[in-house]
């Protein structure tokens, strides 16, 4: 650190302690800490209800959401509405096409015997095409022209209505139907990928034939070429009036679940599911449900429908649009010059429906979780509402600019716009403070008619009698002040009121101060005979998220005899700085003594000779003072096991060697002031070493006598050269250990005669 950037340091501790001491009296944790709510991740972790989240960040109010009717059928695939504001309902599960009012009176105008309503479209003449799958038709829905009566039939369905099979296409399944100005109802089929165009006066060809499997979705241009998108390779295609065909774009998808195309002739296309590797979208959960309904429906009050226990899965289940495709969904536009470009992406959502709302945002309708989105640009998105089902699947124009919305799992209709709601409620998460914290003022950047309440309490869950939702004076008005009690965990709420402005908030942060708690150790190690090195410190770098443990390696240990190391573990939890203390204390004795202070590291090695020999504890004491003001920092001591230091050598004493024939007899004494004799070793003339067992053989005591015979190499028997018939010396080496491996020795010589 340079000077600069240590005085920098030094004056901004200075500051914080000063500011502390004059805050209380009570220690707390180091500063005022913040909790900032703004990004779109961490926004959704809330709960909104009119509220919609923005993907740069930020609330606003969502567009009106209610429910218009709820049907019997658990799925609904596709919807239309008249220009008189009827909306029409493709649905299985029962299989029926619903006509709802604007007001929301439902009436099922058509059940037919196969097992569900795929798609329908309505002419301007009122008129109402629906397609039928698997093995199934198009009928041609239309109001009686001298109805008996304003009654239903025994099935349920209305005698108004009359229907009769219009177009057979002879395919497996029948996926998505449009109507063109001249009133040409073009046909969209799977197993074979055929599409069919049936003219006004009830003729019909084979338009386009793919070779992919199923084409999904339909849709014209502004010049009046057909635009269609398969399911196998994700292709786009631009057909002509003519029939002639060309690929627009092939999709990173495998399937192309939906199409839209704007005024001025941009095509966007949703798709899903991995392109390769993986099988064709199967549901059998699904389509188990939709056969066991098809076969044994139970009514119940209220005309709502009891799934009763599903038998296995038809041998040719059902595959609905895009349920099972894996790996989320994504949407392209394409330019009308054919330039393609990705505007959205999720891992998490499935894409159904696209559709314009007034105001020409591109709107996506997804499951699982049943989200609406408004496209605004590349990566630019607002998560508009929730709705309480599983996927919308269709839209349909709505009256006053508004749109229909349809879903499955429940099949229900939605209206959507064309307004915003009144009032909006945003709840954050449950923040954890992880310690009893003091709640200060909160800082809100919003414009329009903003309200911001706040709670707390200490558990994590605040209907377990938390404090009461509490109004915060937000500036001009106030000064932002939360006003709860000081508690572990805190949420806040707002609420937007529509007004002159649109209302919007796009941060919110809490100020709080956490209370001062000790710091912990953990642990202690001591290790004699061994030496810590230094680790380098890396300033800068990314910290831990507040109530995680700071990643600390462990320092290298070298074997040094002369070394003794301690190394400890400890934590804060308010992640205050801490500064240690070693100090030791030997047997019997009172006092701690200071070996170092000021310790930064969690480690600290000293030479062993500093002690005398004999037995010792170690206690290190953390303190958090760096992060407190004098007289505010608490403190935590532990006490190490006890350890032994031996440094001194044994000492031997009484070495004696002689001859006794053809053997040489030593005697010696080996003895140590603090630690028993661990093992003894000879050396005959300077010959490998030996170990001796000491007088009685166990070797346990401070003083060890030893004793013992080593006979002379034969060797010695040969005549010495050059006829000298002097015997030759000897030389006896001895040496001893203690239990800490000091070593002594001695030796002696034997004169030859």
């Amino acid at each position: 650190m340079t000077l600069v950037r240590k005085m920098f340091a030094a004056l901004a501790v200075l500051i914080l302690l000063t500011f502390l001491q004059a805050l209380s009296s009570v220690a707390f944790a180091e500063g005022t800490h913040t909790w900032e709510q703004s990004k779109f991740d961490e926004l959704t972790k809330g709960t909104a209800k009119g509220i919609a989240l923005r993907s740069e960040g930020g609330l606003e109010l969502a567009p009106a959401f209610k429910t218009l009717a709820t049907t019997p059928s658990t799925y609904i695939w596709s919807i239309a509405s008249d220009p008189a504001g009827n909306v029409y309902v493709a649905a299985g599960s029962p299989a029926r096409v619903y006509r709802i009012t604007p007001d929301g009176q439902s009436t099922t105008i058509f059940e037919p015997q196969e097992l569900q309503v795929q798609t329908l479209v309505v002419d301007k003449n009122g008129v109402v095409y629906a397609a039928t799958a698997p093995d199934g038709k198009v009928y041609r829905l239309a109001p009686n022209k001298a109805p008996m009566n304003k009654s239903v039939d025994r099935s349920g369905v209305n005698s108004l209505w009359g229907s009769t099979t219009y177009f057979d296409p002879g395919s497996k399944y029948i996926w998505d139907m449009v109507l063109d100005n001249s009133g040409a109802l073009y046909v969209a089929t799977g197993d074979r990928g055929e599409i069919f165009k049936v003219g006004a006066d009830g003729k019909h060809a084979l338009f386009f034939k793919s070779d992919e499997v199923h084409i999904r979705a339909l849709a014209l241009d502004p010049k009046g070429n057909l635009i269609a998108g398969s399911d196998g390779s994700g292709l786009v295609y631009r057909i002509a009036p003519n029939g002639e065909a060309f690929v627009l774009y092939s999709a990173p998808k495998k399937e192309i679940t939906a199409l839209a195309i704007d005024g001025a002739g941009n095509i966007y296309a949703a798709a899903a599911g991995e392109k390769h590797g993986g099988s064709a979208p199967q549901p059998p959960q699904i389509s188990g449900m939709m056969g066991a309904q098809a076969q044994n429906p139970t009514a119940t009050a209220g005309g709502n429908i009891t799934i009763n226990a599903a038998p296995a899965a038809p041998a040719m289940p059902f595959p609905a649009p895009g349920l099972g495709a894996t790996g989320g969904s994504e949407i392209y536009r394409i330019a009308p010059d054919g330039a393609p470009s990705r505007l959205w992406t999720s891992h998490e959502d499935l894409v159904y429906a696209l559709a314009f709302d007034q105001h020409g945002r591109l709107l996506a309708g997804t499951g699982n979780r049943g989200h609406i989105f408004a496209i605004n640009g590349v990566d630019d998105f607002t998560d508009l509402t929730k709705a309480s089902a599983t996927q919308i699947t269709a839209f349909a124009a709505a009256p006053g600019g508004g749109l229909y919305a349809s879903s499955s799992n429940l099949g229900k209709i939605f209206v959507l716009g064309p307004g915003p709601e009144p009032e909006g409620t945003y709840e954050s998460d449950v923040f954890d403070a992880r310690i009893f914290s003091v709640w200060g003022r909160s800082s809100v950047r919003s414009s329009g008619n903003v309200e911001l309440y706040a709670r707390s309490g200490n558990v994590d869950n605040p209907d377990r009698n938390w404090s009461p939702w509490t109004r915060v004076a937000l500036p001009p008005a106030g000064d932002g002040a939360l006003k709860v009690p000081a508690a572990r965990f805190v949420q806040w709420k707002a609420v937007l009121h529509a007004g002159d402005s649109a209302p919007w908030v796009d941060d919110v942060l809490l100020n709080y101060l956490p209370k001062n708690v000790a710091p912990e150790i953990d642990d202690i190690t001591v290790q004699p005979g061994y030496r810590y090195q230094a680790l380098p410190h890396v300033t800068g770098g990314e910290q831990p998220a507040p109530g995680q443990a700071r990643f600390e390696p462990l320092p290298p240990a070298v074997r040094d005899r002369e070394s003794i190391g301690i190394r400890w573990s400890a934590h804060d939890d308010n992640d205050d700085q801490l500064v240690y203390s070693v100090y030791y204390r030997g047997d019997g004795e009172a006092r701690w003594l200071l070996l170092k202070n000021d310790l930064s590291d969690r480690f600290y090695s000293f030479d062993a000779s500093l002690l005398p020999d004999g037995g010792y504890t170690v206690k290190v004491i953390a303190s958090d003072a760096p992060s407190h003001s004098p007289g505010e920092a608490l403190y935590a001591e532990r006490v190490s096991a006890r350890f032994e230091v031996d440094t001194t050598a044994p000492v031997i004493e009484n070495l004696t060697a002689a001859m006794e024939g053809k053997q040489i007899h030593v005697r010696f004494r080996a003895s140590d002031s603090f630690s028993p004799i661990k093992r003894a070793e000879y050396s005959l003339d300077g010959g490998d070493w030996q170990f001796v067992e000491p007088v009685g053989q166990l070797s346990d005591a401070k003083t060890e006598e030893y004793d013992f015979r080593v006979s002379v190499p034969q060797a010695e028997a040969a005549p010495p050269p050059m006829g000298n018939n002097v015997a030759s010396d000897h030389v006896v080496v001895v040496r001893a250990y203690d239990k800490f491996d000091n070593l002594a020795t001695a030796k002696t010589v034997i004169r030859g005669k």
